[in-house]
């Protein structure tokens, strides 16, 4: 049984008077803990207040599926209060790290206690106050790092393709040059007269120019290739099927071969196919570099659009384009837009910059896109809508997914509240956006939902 005088080690219990120790110390019941014995779990039920009188009890919290570490109480302690007077679930797990005993006090009497004794009342919201910040401080920090590993998985998927192109043109372009120069010097000992190398010249031109400027229609290439390949099969050039598709995309018809080959046809040497293999070749180079170039520029556009996203190399507080850091918001997730989600733009291109906070706006962009992205579970229409309501700035992100319950709607903005299963989100993103928006913005936000809507309304001043 729990005495007075170990109930009078813990700080707390020293406010109380000797009646009420008393009167405690026969309503608490004894838990008793084994090491490695769970106390409660995380996402469990409010069960009570626990004393810990002996022994060491770990905290940890579930995060990305993983149980991190916060904390820990070593006797004499107290813990449990929070979801007693929040009458909210477990955020924590307690599990013993030595053998435990512990008293559990019912979560009536606990509050009895407190509505009896201010002092130990005050106390009492101290010591929650400071645990409270230790465990958001803990999530904000995972929740940032968890918004970095998105981006920078977004970013990675998203650099893969044109990277993989880069390296493929430049891997494949090294032979090929090789193999032109080649065949440039075997032509040029053959000393060709100037008027048929032009031919061939300008047939090699006016397919780089389809090629680099997407003249050919695909159609129709599909049936020239055919074509194609059946004269290079009668016109006797080895590997036939290798050479007709960059023909094709260089606009080359049957007519064309024809006039360009007509002297070789019966020539037995080499030069009777290397001049249909260098013109098919040459266009396979303009294609590789084509390519590369597109990947190049891909790859430039996602690294300015993360520099402009991240606001690097600027002040903390800066002039803000809304729209630009949208469209850098979505640029970094394009990996999750891509399959079954479109996205509807309504912008007012009229509309001034403000002064804000870039870096932190777009978390404000992040959080809400990836929640609506998340609601409509990877299918539907994503609708962003920017405009002038008076003297700010509106915009409204919208979604088409199931919808949040009335019940719970005016409860999105709390610290730690989320509809997530354990592990699956913090209930910080919108918290983190109210206060962005509210506190570091002046700005407001807004919720309306019903099943097949949702929409996020923010408002930020146009002057600061």
């Amino acid at each position: 049984m729990l005495c007075v005088e170990d109930l009078s080690k813990l700080e707390l219990f020293q406010y109380l008077p000797q009646t009420r120790l008393h009167w405690v110390c026969d309503r608490v019941q004894k838990v008793e803990l084994a090491t490695g014995e769970i106390l409660v779990q995380e996402g469990a039920a409010a069960r009570g207040v626990f004393l810990l009188i002996a022994g060491q009890i770990g905290v940890t919290r579930i995060s990305e599926g993983i149980d991190i570490p916060i904390g820990q109480h070593k006797a004499p302690a107290f813990f449990g209060e929070t979801p007693i007077l929040t009458d909210e679930p477990v955020p924590v797990t307690l599990h013993a790290i030595t053998d435990c005993l512990t008293y559990e006090i019912a979560g009536d009497d606990f509050r009895t206690l407190l509505h009896e004794c201010r002092d130990f009342e005050r106390a009492v919201f101290r010591v929650m106050a400071q645990r409270l910040r230790g465990v958001e401080s803990f999530v904000r920090g995972r929740e940032k790092m968890a918004a970095l590993g998105t981006l920078s998985a977004g970013l990675a998927h998203e650099l893969n393709n044109p990277a993989a192109a880069v390296v493929r043109a430049l891997r494949d372009v090294i032979p090929a040059m090789i193999e032109l120069q080649r065949m440039n010097l075997v032509y040029g000992q053959r000393q060709i007269e100037a008027a048929h190398t032009h031919q061939w010249e300008q047939a090699r031109d006016e397919g780089y120019e389809t090629i680099l400027h997407d003249r050919l229609n695909l159609a129709a290439a599909s049936d020239r290739e055919e074509q194609l390949l059946e004269w290079l099969e009668a016109y006797g050039v080895a590997n036939a099927w290798n050479l007709a598709e960059p023909l094709s995309l260089g606009g080359v018809t049957v007519e064309t071969l024809d006039q360009l080959t007509a002297r070789w046809k019966d020539d037995s040497t080499e030069l009777r196919d290397m001049g249909v293999r260098w013109l098919a070749l040459s266009f396979d180079v303009m294609s590789m570099i084509k390519s590369g170039l597109r990947g190049a520029e891909r790859i430039s556009t996602l690294v300015q659009s993360m520099k402009a996203y991240s606001y690097l190399d600027q002040g903390v507080q800066q002039l803000v384009d809304v729209h630009q850091g949208i469209e850098d918001t979505l640029q970094i997730f394009s990996h999750r837009l891509k399959p079954n989600i479109e996205v509807s733009r309504c912008y007012d291109r009229t509309l001034p910059q403000i002064n804000a906070y870039g870096s932190e706006l777009n978390q404000v962009w992040t959080h809400l896109i990836d929640n609506a992205i998340d609601a409509m579970n990877g299918n539907g229409c994503l609708k962003i809508t920017i405009a002038r309501d008076g003297n700010s700035v509106c915009v409204e992100i919208t979604d088409d997914g199931a919808g949040i319950p009335p019940a719970i709607q005016s409860r999105i903005f709390e610290s730690f509240f989320t509809t997530k299963p354990v592990g699956k989100g913090t209930g910080l993103g919108l918290d983190i956006v109210r206060r962005i928006v509210e506190n570091r913005h002046q700005g407001t936000i807004a919720l309306e939902s019903q099943p097949g809507e949702t929409r996020f309304s923010i408002r930020l001043p146009l002057q600061a």
